[in-house]
């Protein structure tokens, strides 16, 4: 069954992107945003979709396609951050999917290659769009981003609702048992930390390409949650896994925590 799945989630990741999107069912803009203190640039990307459609999270899911942004075209950029505002969890048909309908803001914090010289933020972003049927597609955006641009009310909200700390979701330790098995291997996560209605969802990112992994078993015991998943390399060798690369993403009915790492456990 897991074999099965994997091939379903490759064969979903490698269909080449339209081209050209049928009209109305997302848009993308850029909201130039402003110089933050730290010498970096706040800017946003803005999707728009038509009702009924959704786009994915960074982790999309069981039959999700995860965005993929290519920043070719851009000037004097260092580097491109991606702030994800919390997700939406969803189960049409019962197959898990995280994203965002509607419409989604995600800030991206730029890093200048050249302080004081002119910046522009240029590229494409390969995406999956669902609503009856799903369909990947391909979106180019671009803009200047003005040194004296002013802070954006859209790209605040969204850094606002982001997820929380470790330490303000009052997590206390983040630990992790791997198991090998013939397919690749078992990783169990176990977390202290106040439940949030006990309904929560747990993602778990290998924090490298070409693994995938299952969708997590949660159970909350004597105040830790436990997440369980397999991870089966795409290519069917051996999964080496650094627990300090792995992210943790709880997501609860009020917010969501991010914890990066986890100890031996």
């Amino acid at each position: 069954m897991h074999r099965l799945a994997l091939a379903a989630l490759i064969a979903i990741t490698v269909t080449p992107a339209a081209a050209n999107p049928p009209e109305g069912v997302i848009a993308v803009e850029v909201l130039p945003g402003w110089r933050t203190p730290a010498g970096t640039h706040m800017a946003g990307l803005r999707f728009t979709l038509a009702p009924g459609w959704k786009t994915y999270w960074r982790a999309p899911g069981d039959a999700g396609i995860a965005p993929l942004f290519v920043w070719s075209g851009s000037r004097n950029v260092a580097d491109a951050v991606l702030h994800w505002p919390v997700p939406e969890v969803s189960y049409p048909n019962g197959t898990r999917t995280i994203g965002y309908a509607d419409e989604v803001v995600i800030p991206v914090e730029v890093t200048p290659a050249g302080p004081g010289a002119p910046l522009r933020l240029e590229g494409t972003v390969e995406l999956g769009v669902c609503s009856d049927i799903c369909m990947p597609m391909t979106l180019s955006f671009g803009a200047d981003l003005p040194a004296d641009g002013e802070r954006d009310a859209a790209i605040v909200a969204a850094l606002v609702d982001r997820p929380l700390t470790p330490a303000e979701a009052g997590v206390s330790a983040a630990q992790c048992r791997a198991v090998p098995t013939e397919q690749g291997l078992e990783l169990t996560a176990a977390l202290r930390m106040p439940p949030d209605g006990g309904q929560e969802v747990v993602v778990i990112e290998p924090g490298f390409p070409g693994i995938w992994v299952s969708e997590a078993e949660t159970r909350w015991q004597d105040g830790w949650l436990t997440a369980g998943v397999e991870m089966i390399a795409a290519d069917g060798g051996p999964v080496a896994l650094d627990r300090s690369d792995l992210r943790i993403t709880v997501i609860g009915p009020s917010g969501a925590v991010d914890i990066r790492g986890c100890e031996a456990g």
